[in-house]
């Protein structure tokens, strides 16, 4: 088990910022890639970004890059999203995940998830 809890959430003006952390317990962090996903309303999960458990190899939801910056601190355990000029579109549920041994887009090849960090972008 990894247990993840998501913070940083809430309420932001459009064109502003937010860092949303993910911090994880047990052991085996280190040897897991790690991604963020969200959840609107009425919609689907979607991808937002994958980081490998080295930090080396990066991917993001193409509709994103440029504007949000997955990184990680593996001797603080924990996963980051840096989201900036941020739009009301991007209001949703994120989720942090963990499982793959590689950074996949496929939310069905994470094992672990958090309980989700409220992200409301006002207009």
């Amino acid at each position: 088990q990894v247990p993840l809890v998501e913070s940083g959430g809430g309420l932001v003006q459009a064109g502003g910022s937010l860092r949303l952390s993910c911090a994880a317990s047990g052991r085996t962090f280190n040897i897991y890639a790690m991604g963020w996903f969200r959840q609107a309303p009425g919609k689907e999960r979607e991808f937002v970004a994958a980081i490998s458990w080295s930090g080396g190899s990066i991917t993001y939801a193409d509709s994103l890059k440029g504007r949000f910056t997955i990184s990680r601190d593996n001797a603080k355990t924990t996963v980051y999203l840096q989201m900036n000029s941020l739009k009301p579109e991007d209001t949703a549920v994120y989720y942090c995940a963990a499982g793959p041994a590689y950074p996949s887009l496929k939310r069905s090849e994470y094992n672990y998830w958090g309980q989700g960090t409220q992200v409301t972008v006002s207009s």
